[in-house]
């Protein structure tokens, strides 16, 4: 029965998220590219529910939206690397929630892990919570409707100015930069 429910929340998110035409984000707009070398290379979602498939979808070889669908532990750092875009902007997303065909949240998720390591540019966490500290190598990082529970590190003041938290999330640890 447990498999059936998770089964049936897996093809929830993944129509939600192919959605259809008139929504706010059109499968055309979802589809992205990622520049390596020369060659665009089109990417869809990924929706993960292991930790290997999660550290996979985060990688530079990954996809521009990595979807969880349960709570996850990550033993190892989380390295989010790569250029998507999506619209033709420079975007990636890590949602921690799963939604509604009327996009509705309808459950939110935790990912643990010791560090999650953002080289992405202007990469979002959004609707969920991140436990473990953050250290972010690339600009527009930011917080939607989304907690973290640990530290959020910048590698430059530049980078932490760049940074955009809504003010339906939070950070339970410190804001600093290094060095």
């Amino acid at each position: 029965m447990k498999r059936i429910v998770i089964m049936m929340v897996v093809v929830g998110i993944a129509v939600a998220l192919i959605g259809c035409g008139g929504d706010q984000e059109s499968s055309e707009e979802r589809a992205s590219s990622a520049e390596a070398d020369s060659t665009d290379t089109v990417t869809t979602a990924s929706i993960v529910n292991t930790a290997e498939g999660f550290i996979d979808a985060a990688g530079a070889d990954g996809t521009w939206i990595i979807a969880t669908t349960e709570d996850l532990t990550i033993d190892e750092e989380i390295l989010v690397a790569g250029e998507f875009t999506r619209n033709d902007e420079l975007y990636r997303k890590i949602a921690l929630y799963a939604q509604d065909s009327e996009r509705n949240i309808t459950d939110s998720y935790t990912v643990s892990a010791p560090r999650l390591i953002v080289q992405s540019p202007n990469t979002r966490i959004e609707s969920g919570t991140f436990r473990g500290d953050v250290f972010v190598e690339a600009e527009g990082f930011h917080l939607r409707n989304a907690t973290v529970d640990g530290d959020v590190t910048f590698a430059s003041a530049a980078l932490e100015e760049s940074f955009e938290i809504d003010e339906d999330s939070e950070i339970t640890g410190t804001v600093e930069v290094d060095g």
